[in-house]
């Protein structure tokens, strides 16, 4: 059983939420469960229609599926949802240019099944803080390539810069994972909106006080508007536990 916590908040500096999360501790398609958070690309023509449309292709596509590996259900499902809002964004010039980043997640027997595009992140609390996803950031391949260090790149004037995106291109590589959860782990997935606000290490504490999943969620997202708020916030939280269902 999963208790599980899902907020969005616009944040300080934005006029629109282009954030979108979906949550289903019941049955889709063959997924036992699903959690999405989706971030409409800022500066782009309507990121909140992209996000919101691309996670409803995501659901259609799962429901659709006859595909029963769960990593492959996630990974063509959001390949799916692409190429849907590439044909959306062709239909109009409004709409033209419009993508979104996304991690997707569901929780079968102990192990925990990822895909991502973007630079949403996933992270597993348990002892230790553990980003399962990888940004797909200009500043995350800086990194990578031993460029600069983690540090120069929390304050680099290139971090909203991303390399790949759902809306991007006619194809779309998916970043996939499979993690083994243990015992006490709780997931946490978010936009940049949180990850850009606050460092890995303040998540850490906050999502280990002996408060309850609704106030961490809330927690977060108070401090990243406190230390600026520069853009749209999306939490989601995951608690497997043993005997009992609870939303918020």
């Amino acid at each position: 059983m999963l208790r599980t916590c899902s907020l969005t908040d616009i944040g300080k500096k934005r006029t629109v939420n282009q954030d979108y999360v979906f949550t289903s501790v019941a049955q889709i398609g063959k997924l036992s469960n699903l959690f999405v958070v989706a971030d409409g690309m800022g500066g782009h023509n309507a990121g909140d229609i992209a996000s919101k449309y691309t996670v409803e292709k995501l659901i259609a596509a799962i429901e659709e599926t006859k595909e029963t590996n769960i990593g492959k259900i996630l990974e063509t499902g959001i390949k799916q949802a692409n190429a849907k809002l590439r044909k959306k964004a062709s239909q109009s010039e409004i709409l033209h240019g419009m993508g979104t980043t996304l991690v997707a997640a569901s929780i079968s027997d102990n192990i925990l099944y990822v895909g991502n595009v973007g630079d949403s992140r996933l992270y597993v609390i348990g002892r230790e803080i553990r980003q399962i996803t990888r940004d797909h950031s200009l500043v995350e391949e800086m990194v990578r390539l031993g460029e600069i260090n983690k540090e120069q790149a929390k304050g680099h004037p290139d971090k909203n810069i991303i390399t790949r995106a759902i809306g991007a291109g006619d194809e779309v590589k998916v970043d996939v994972f499979e993690y083994d959860m243990k015992k006490d782990d709780t997931v946490l997935m978010c936009s940049d909106g949180l990850s850009n606000m606050i460092d890995d290490d303040e998540i850490f504490i906050i999502m280990n006080k002996k408060d309850s999943i609704k106030d961490k969620a809330k927690n977060l997202i108070d401090l990243a508007n406190k230390n600026g708020g520069k853009d749209n916030i999306a939490v989601i939280i995951i608690k497997p536990i043993l005997d009992e269902v609870n939303v918020c």
